[in-house]
């Protein structure tokens, strides 16, 4: 990587790197900062950072970035990796325990049979010094308020900003939820929610759901660039924003302020270009040292070579196909049986996955605490399925299946995946065409209305079922765009909006019970597989943490060889 790095800039059209991005001259002068604190958005790093291999360690994975603001993001790596390094949450979910544990919140009460949340904050965490900004204060409860109003308040000023979408809460109908956000003092936040939800806790501690700085945004407002507040990021986490190029990498270099303590590395390269069967050579080279998501297929390679280490952990993760139930004929219950009774899912275990993962027979993985046991596998019988198909008066059906390329957590290699369904699909004569769904639209284009089969999948770092249900299958999942099947069920909702509203656990339990067997019974998805979270990484990188919920920090990863001369 190269040495003396300018910053990048997040152009408000595109994240467009410019030119004078790939070099910067040691005797730079350091970027001019207007009257409000907010610095020109050109400027160099003051101090340029040593070789990536002496300070820092390369993350490799394959995927965009749009944005580097969780909230308005539909999944992927800015909530699996890069969120978690930028930014803090008022709660965070230990990876061991799966329990609920502070972060910038001390402490928090539930009132009023799970309709208030009260936090306390913690005192002294300072934000991010950036070259676009710099803090005259640390966190309080303003930041909080904003943070959280700007998602759930539509008549906040920050809402609509780049487009007032917020995919995530939007699925869950959370601004109908919330009633009210409000300072009680400078450490002291309460929410009122308009009806008790016993999973609300739980998704303050996703990724979605960052605290951000609200003097900054005052002062973007200042000088009327409000749409960089997601562009040119700025929170409380160990590391924040060098350098971006589109396609390329991101640069994060360490917060030396962290409230935590400071990063034990000087700065990490999240490698953006890391697919296809270029990604184990970038790892057995060198290239990578830490190579997210391998292909399950390269596992017996990854374990025989001793310069190597495998994490694996059990995923709250699930891989699914959708079928478009808005559309004929897969409007019809037995068109999608027929599809689905013609997966050879055996075949996908192995193929796809080599024993790191289990054949699916629920949206929710089974480690999930309101998993159905007695939830049934769809099983694989040509035979049935063409006898559907004849039911319906079909012979010969031609249907497009939409594929994201990049390989993720539930799905190490969703194009391969999606040639064997078509294989399948092709003995009971329906003629499937693939289409390779990449790049900076695809979260637009799967939220099409066009299409007819979704292969795409859910990964989430809340251990609550809600988290699932709700922003995969609710009726208001599909105006967010994150219900390929386009399905809405009132009674399914009902059951949702029931789970939610009750602390007791048995009780949640089986309202949950009764919501599986109504997917099982109307299929709008097809649950294809749970899969274990892999990491494959060099011997000497130390600290690494894979949780079954998401990334966690990178504050704690050293290279065992250069710890002392990072201290």
């Amino acid at each position: 990587m190269m040495r003396g790095l300018k910053l990048c800039v997040l152009l408000c059209a595109g994240f467009i790197a410019p030119a004078w991005a790939s070099a910067a001259p040691e005797n730079a002068a350091a970027p001019t900062t207007s009257p409000s604190g907010v610095s020109s958005p050109i400027g160099p790093v003051k101090t340029p950072l040593p070789d990536i291999r002496q300070s820092g360690f390369v993350y490799c994975v394959n995927g965009v970035v749009d944005s580097f603001n969780p909230q308005i993001a539909n999944g992927g790596i800015l909530v699996d990796t890069i969120a978690a390094q930028l930014y803090d949450r008022l709660l965070d979910v230990d990876p061991y325990t799966y329990r609920l544990v502070p972060e910038l919140a001390e402490r928090w009460e539930t009132l009023n049979n799970g309709a208030t949340y009260r936090f306390y904050l913690r005192k002294n965490v300072p934000f991010q010094t950036t070259e676009w900004f710099t803090p005259t204060r640390t966190l309080n409860a303003d930041d909080v308020v904003f943070s959280f109003s700007r998602i759930f308040n539509q008549e906040a000023p920050y809402h609509s900003v780049n487009g007032g979408h917020y995919p995530y809460f939007d699925s869950m109908q959370f601004s109908d939820t919330v009633q009210s956000i409000k300072k009680l003092d400078s450490y002291t936040v309460e929410i009122q929610l308009t009806k008790p939800d016993a999973s609300f806790l739980w998704h303050l501690a996703t990724h979605y759901a960052p605290v951000l700085s609200a003097e900054y945004a005052n002062n973007l407002t200042r000088v009327g660039t409000q749409e960089l507040i997601d562009r040119q990021p700025v929170g409380s986490g160990p590391f924040l924003l060098n350098e971006y190029r589109p396609g390329q990498f991101v640069r994060l270099q360490r917060n030396p302020l962290y409230w935590r303590g400071l990063p034990k590395m000087q700065q990490v390269v999240i490698d953006l270009g890391a697919g296809g069967t270029g990604r184990l050579s970038k790892l057995l080279t060198g290239e990578c040292d830490v190579l997210a998501y391998p292909a399950a297929s390269q596992l017996s390679i990854l374990r025989d070579d001793p310069r190597l280490r495998i994490s694996l952990r059990t995923g709250m993760n699930i891989a699914y196909l959708a079928f478009n139930t808005e559309k004929p004929p897969l409007n019809d219950l037995r068109v999608r049986q027929a599809i689905a009774l013609s997966i050879n899912n055996p075949r996908l275990m192995q193929s796809i996955y080599y024993g790191t993962a289990e054949t699916a027979s629920s949206i929710l993985p089974r480690t999930s605490w309101a998993y159905d046991n007695d939830s049934q596998i769809t099983e694989y019988n040509i035979e049935k399925a063409r006898q559907l198909l004849q039911e319906v008066g079909i012979k010969d059906l031609r249907l497009h299946l939409w594929v994201p390329t990049a390989s993720q957590a539930y799905n190490p290699s969703p194009l391969k995946m999606a040639e064997l369904i078509q294989a399948d699909l092709a003995r009971i004569n329906v003629k499937v065409t693939i289409v390779p769904i990449e790049g900076r639209f695809q979260e637009a284009r799967l939220g099409d209305d066009d299409h007819d089969l979704t292969l795409s999948g859910w990964t989430t770092d809340s251990n609550d079922p809600d988290s699932f249900f709700r922003p995969l299958l609710s009726c208001a999942a599909i105006g967010s765009q994150s219900n390929y099947a386009r399905w809405c069920n009132p009674e399914f909702d009902r059951l949702l909006s029931q789970g939610v509203m009750s602390q007791d656990l048995s009780v949640r339990i089986e309202t949950y019970r009764q919501a599986q067997k109504i997917l099982a019974h109307e299929l709008p998805v097809l649950p294809l597989a749970s899969s274990l979270r892999i990491q494959a990484y060099r011997y000497d990188i130390k600290g690494l943490v894979l949780g079954p919920l998401g990334n966690a920090s990178f504050a704690g990863v050293y290279r065992e060889k250069a710890e002392a001369e990072q201290k």
